[in-house]
């Protein structure tokens, strides 16, 4: 390959295939660089003046650490005389996700590909460079939007249990005002309070954290914020979710729980994770009230080396009918709700590393959900010394 760091006006007119070469390098979309053995620039196309905002003509002849941060550059010069050196590829035909420098000062993402060519000049290495800032972006906003989707598929959640969990509160405030009541009547009437003030500000201050704890509850469970994993145990989580699920029920229901209570702990979101539980509880719940005895269990266990959450309903099962759309947003068939539940909570589990899977029973067998999660990985041991 010729060099193109001299003047053009000192050079011989272009052969038919450089022309042809030159055509396809200020026509690719790609950034593409060509260097020689000392790191200095050959070529340098047009999608590479776009991306790091130097002309041509500028960095032809330049070391290549021109487009590169401190970090990089570094090393870089280093690097290449070791392969030259050794023939050991670390870079060379691998793709990686590097960092390239703009004129500006902006440090942005690319992805580098290396190639090389023997010529009669000497080695040659020729980099094909993409720009990640768009994809990079277009998965960022992604990740938003599928964080709101989730977050309003607990408000929807929370929206659709409104009138339970409204009864469930007014117990505690009912018994809280007739504790006050008790004391002012006691009083109006001149009666001693003394004796029996205590016991009762006792058992009003008892309702009244009780209904703290709940609004606490609905309150972390719907509120907006950034994911954060952690890891934990599953079944105080389950456990947790379950009463969520619970408060204020109407319908008559009998709960069975099934806690192995020695599982390996799991690297997740809390909240996003008791959001599947408590979206699987409550279908389960719907699912068998119409039965003459409505029950369901909730079991977690360890399989194929994956912590599993399974609720099982002793319901009808789900027609075959509805089982492809099952996971579909928007295709719920109840009168209330968006029809959001199962499709977040299987993109919930995925973009966990895991599923959520169905056995839909039928023939007098319920369905069973199985929220399938891989098991932490192990901390890695801090190095001594």
């Amino acid at each position: 390959m010729r060099d193109f760091s001299s003047s053009p006006d000192l050079q011989e007119p272009p052969t038919v295939s450089e022309a042809q070469l030159l055509s396809v390098l200020d026509t690719a979309a790609d950034g593409i660089i060509v260097i020689d053995e000392r790191a200095r620039i050959l070529i340098f196309n047009k999608a590479c003046e776009q991306m790091f905002g130097i002309a041509s003509v500028e960095a032809v002849g330049q070391n290549v650490k021109i487009v590169m941060p401190v970090e990089y550059a570094h090393d870089h010069d280093k690097y290449v005389g070791s392969y030259i050196r050794t023939g050991v590829k670390k870079i060379i035909g691998i793709g990686r996700e590097v960092r390239g420098l703009h004129a500006d000062g902006t440090v942005f993402p690319l992805e580098l590909s290396v190639g090389e060519a023997a010529t009669p000049d000497g080695r040659q290495f020729i980099g094909i460079l993409r720009d990640l800032r768009p994809r990079k972006e277009s998965e960022q906003r992604l990740a938003d939007l599928q964080s709101e989707l989730v977050h309003l598929a607990r408000v929807s959640a929370i929206d659709e249990m409104g009138a339970a969990i409204a009864h469930e509160l007014n117990q505690p405030l009912t018994a809280l005002m007739l504790y006050l009541q008790a004391i002012r009547r006691a009083h109006s009437r001149g009666m001693d309070i003394n004796a029996m003030v205590g016991d009762i500000l006792d058992k009003a201050a008892a309702e009244a954290e009780r209904a703290g704890h709940i609004i606490q509850r609905m309150r972390q469970f719907v509120e907006k914020r950034e994911p954060v994993r952690s890891v934990r145990d599953i079944d105080p989580m389950v456990d947790e979710a379950i009463e969520l699920t619970l408060l204020g029920q109407r319908h008559r229901i009998r709960v069975e729980r099934e806690f192995a209570g020695d599982l390996p702990p799991v690297a997740v979101d809390p909240v996003q994770i008791q959001q599947i539980v408590v979206n699987l509880v409550r279908n389960a719940i719907e699912a068998a009230a119409p039965t003459g005895d409505p029950a369901i269990r909730v079991r977690t266990r360890l399989r194929d080396g994956n912590v599993v959450i399974e609720v099982h309903d002793n319901g009808p099962g789900i027609a075959a009918p509805a089982l492809p759309k099952l996971f579909e947003a928007f295709a719920s068939s109840k009168r209330r709700g968006m029809g959001l539940g199962l499709a977040i909570s299987r993109t919930i589990a995925q973009n966990h590393g895991g599923d959520l899977l169905v056995d839909p029973g039928g023939n007098g067998k319920g369905a069973c959900f199985s929220l399938v999660l891989p098991v932490a990985p192990p901390p890695v041991p801090s190095e001594v010394g």
